[in-house]
């Protein structure tokens, strides 16, 4: 779960770390049956694709010209966005 998350992390990896947040946090409302937005991050290829656009997190980090995710919470803890901010940074490997 979301609570065991180890936030210093050097390399979080997609299955040990952004799979979790991202079921925990977005694909409730973005996946392949409720694509809300049309966006999908139910798979390791989506979640890239916004990955690379920088969709992804200037969404969860509220950043103005994006819609702010979770929409209508808080903004997701540190802890997740940086984790989320690192994979991104090295380049988004699917491990």
């Amino acid at each position: 779960s979301c609570t065991n998350l180890d936030c210093q992390a050097a390399n979080p990896t997609y299955s040990g770390h952004i799979a979790l947040i991202l079921q925990g946090q977005c694909v409730g409302c973005h996946n392949a049956s409720n694509r809300q937005g049309n966006i999908d991050l139910s798979s390791y290829t989506q979640v890239k694709t916004y990955g690379a656009n920088g969709r992804l997190l200037g969404s969860i980090k509220h950043s103005p010209g994006y819609v702010a995710m979770p929409q209508g919470t808080a903004k997701m803890d540190d802890c997740r966005i940086g984790l989320i901010e690192k994979w991104i940074a090295a380049g988004m490997p699917n491990n």
